[in-house]
């Protein structure tokens, strides 16, 4: 695994998205179309106002800061708004190994073909440049529109992990995960994501 790689300014784009350091500027930008209670409603925590929105901010950058994730900034090149967020996230080092999510959209990006366009920069960076050995992803049991975001992904379905997280608010919530191995790669990039090779 190319760790190094991680510790450097990593931009990746096709002709649809641009990913770029979370850390970037525009970060400000998120907040007119962050406060939405649909997107925040599988991820464990809510943005609600102009402190959570400075929570958000600083912890995503905290967590940079200490290693356990590489957040991005999704642009969507079409209009040249910065249109969500998503991440490396649970970098382990010794495994070779993260897991892609933390992810979202503002309603109006949803549902667009973006996600589809970024995930496969993410995933083809992930394998081809950092190296790493899986690539995981997890959806609020919940959360089926996630599931079959996933799934359109070409992520094999692995279990379902039972009060995984507890929730902003004190719930337990359940998980499913899937992923992606790097044997797989090749096979998944020309099944999946032909549009974008």
């Amino acid at each position: 695994m190319n760790s190094e790689i991680l510790q450097s300014e990593i931009i990746i784009e096709n002709e649809r998205a641009l990913l770029i350091p979370f850390e970037n500027e525009r970060n400000i930008e998120l907040k007119d179309i962050i406060f939405d209670d649909e997107i925040w409603k599988y991820m464990g925590m809510y943005v609600r106002n102009d402190q959570d929105f400075e929570n958000y901010i600083q912890n995503t950058l905290q967590q940079k800061a200490n290693g356990i994730c590489y957040p991005f900034l999704i642009i969507d090149k079409a209009v040249n708004r910065v249109a969500g967020s998503t991440r490396y996230g649970y970098l382990n080092h010794a495994s070779q190994k993260c897991e892609i999510g933390w992810t979202w959209y503002g309603k109006d990006f949803q549902g667009t073909g973006l996600n589809k366009a970024c995930k496969y920069e993410l995933l083809n960076f992930g394998f081809e440049n950092i190296q790493f050995k899986r690539i995981q992803f997890s959806a609020d049991l919940e959360n089926l529109r996630s599931q079959r975001a996933i799934e359109n992904l070409g992520a094999l379905k692995e279990g379902l992990f039972r009060n995984n997280y507890v929730d902003s608010e004190g719930n337990s919530k359940d998980d499913v995960y899937c992923s992606i191995i790097l044997e797989e790669w090749q096979n998944t990039k020309r099944d999946y994501f032909g549009e974008f090779i």
